[in-house]
């Protein structure tokens, strides 16, 4: 990774990112159809949004519940970069996932708090993983477990990744809470 003071090149996928400004990845928590995906790129492409992120296959608590839209909602990513140039993400949760996405050029993976909580999964994950270049982010476990939220980011790294990044999206509590997942920022910073 090469740097100046006002931009950073990432090494391996053309990224160009503005040091001095936040960050921000956006779009849809679910990819449902291609006009929607397409247009909610457009939108945030047009107030600046470089990184576009979208569910391809959500993980659901019951059965007969969407669950993404799959292999299809790949293509609806690879027009959105094609006709806004932004880059594009999505939440990965086995290997397959993983194949299908970097095939389709997406330029970002996530592991969902469900998946993060499974060490099989994450090592499926590394192993197919292993000698690619890839951003790969990991959200922090359903329940606060900073054990598992490391252990996941360990064993990406022992496969070689090493653009990592944690998301911290809060804890699933039982008592009735401000927030759905209320952040426990302590195990945040004990993270870091």
């Amino acid at each position: 990774m090469k740097a100046d003071s006002k931009q950073e090149q990432v090494e391996g996928r053309g990224w160009h990112l503005e040091f001095g400004r936040p960050l921000v990845i956006a779009g849809p928590c679910s990819a449902e159809t291609e006009d929607q995906t397409v247009q909610t790129a457009q939108a945030l492409a047009r107030h600046g949004i470089r990184i576009f992120r979208a569910g391809i296959w959500k993980p659901r608590t019951r059965p007969n519940s969407f669950e993404g839209v799959g292999l299809p909602g790949l293509a609806w990513l690879r027009r959105v970069k094609q006709e806004t140039g932004m880059l594009t993400a999505t939440e990965v949760a086995n290997a397959r996932h993983v194949r299908e996405a970097l095939a389709a050029g997406v330029d970002m993976l996530w592991i969902g708090a469900r998946t993060t909580v499974n060490p099989f999964a994450v090592q499926e994950i590394a192993d197919a993983l292993q000698g690619e270049d890839v951003r790969v982010l990991v959200k922090n476990p359903v329940n606060p477990d900073l054990e598992l939220w490391v252990g996941a980011l360990e064993r990406l790294q022992k496969a070689g990744l090493r653009r990592l990044g944690a998301i911290h999206r809060g804890f699933s509590v039982h008592e009735s809470k401000l927030y759905r997942n209320p952040p426990q920022w302590q195990l945040a910073i004990d993270l870091k």
